[in-house]
Order: structure tokens, then sequence, then C-alpha cells
């Protein structure tokens, strides 16, 4: 399977916690070079794990996910975003959520081979959206582990914190699950329809029955 080149922003990032990873060696300021080195090592794993799988990630999603790992720990916690913009740590759980919502529709459409008659499109959204409200949930645990093991404060006011955040989840990954709905209905939700037709289009030899029936575009 040929493998992608990274688009030029994941290079930059990388190069990015990667000086920031050395400079906190260097001051001593072992958080900072922790959190940068740990980040760093992230970036890498999106692809890595596509390819375990046998997956492609388009350079879209790939670079969708690497920045979102860049704000979550980097931004968020060595240059204090959370604490710098309010808004910071609300947009992030949206915007992951709707993505893992979106993407647990394609990977459940995956097991049905792209076939979209295989069950009711209400069925693969409600999974998708259990697959989205899922890793929500997980990243809550890496927060509440990452504080107590490291000394961090990711959860900031703790219970509350916890609560909001689940409750975004919720509602992104109820969006992105909608998203793979209307995709099975043929329409199109939130310009999500180009990144869903993305990646079956580099993942086709696992879509194979929708190759078949047609391409499943649509416009609303």
């Amino acid at each position: 399977m040929p493998t992608p080149h990274r688009p030029l922003v994941v290079w930059i990032i990388q190069a990015i916690l990667a000086v920031e990873a050395v400079v906190g060696v260097l001051a001593q300021s072992w958080t900072a070079a922790f959190v940068a080195l740990s980040t760093l090592t992230l970036t890498f794993l999106p692809q890595r794990f596509a390819r375990f799988f046998g997956i492609q990630l388009p350079g879209t999603i790939l670079a969708a996910t690497v920045i979102f790992i860049f704000a979550t720990l980097f931004l968020g916690e060595v240059a204090d975003f959370y604490q710098r913009f309010w808004w910071w740590d609300v947009a992030l759980h949206f915007l992951s959520a709707l993505s893992f919502g979106t993407m647990g529709f394609l990977l459940i459409f995956m097991l049905f081979e792209g076939d979209r008659y295989a069950a009711p499109p209400w069925a693969l959204a409600t999974l998708a959206f259990c697959v989205g409200l899922s890793i929500g949930a997980l990243w809550e645990i890496f927060e509440f582990a990452m504080d107590q093991l490291f000394g961090m404060n990711m959860q900031k006011s703790g219970l509350v914190d916890t609560m909001k955040d689940l409750i975004i989840d919720t509602l992104g990954a109820a969006l992105g699950a909608l998203a793979g709905f209307f995709y099975l209905k043929e329409r199109q939700i939130g310009g999500l329809g180009p990144m869903i037709d993305a990646f079956i289009t580099v993942n086709k030899r696992w879509y194979r029955k929708l190759r078949k029936s047609g391409s499943g575009k649509g416009e609303s």
C-alpha cells in the first residue's frame, strides 16, 4: 500500500515540537520538555495506527489530527491557551467529538464494505455516535491520569470541567453521526461530505460494495 506524504503543516508542527523539547531540556524545564516530547510522539501515531490496520489517511484528515494534538497538548498546556482563551477547551472538544463521530461512521461503514443497504442509516449513525462519545470519555480518563501521575491540570475545575466536556462531546459526536446518516441518504451536512468522500476514495478496497452501487455522493 503506498504511503501518503505528510502535509507541510505536519512537518512544521513536528519541527516546532522537536525544538521545544530540546529547549526545555537545556532550560531544565522538565514539564515543558515532557509535554513537547509526548506531543511530538503522538503526532506520528495516526499514520502508524492507520498503516497497521491497512488504512490510509487523506492529507486533510492527517493534518487536522496533528493540528488537534498540537493544539490540545502543547498549546493548551505549555502555551496556556486554556487559561488565555476561555473558548479553547470548548472548541477543541467539540471539533474532536465531531471528527470522532464522523470517523466512527466511516469505520463502521467499512465493516459493511460500503453496503449502504446492509443496515438502516439510523443504526449506523447510532453506532457512530457511540464511538465518538466513547473516545471522548477515554480522553477524560487520559486527562485524569495525567493530572494524577504528572501533576498537570488538564481537568481544570475537576468534575464540572469533565461533565462540561462530556456534554460538548455528546453534541459533537451527534453531529458527526448525523453527517454519516445524511451521507447514506445521499445528502451532506456541515461540509463533512467532502471529508467522508476523501477517506473513502483513498480506501476504496474497503468499500467494495459502495463502488459497485455508485459513488455515494450527493448534495443537499
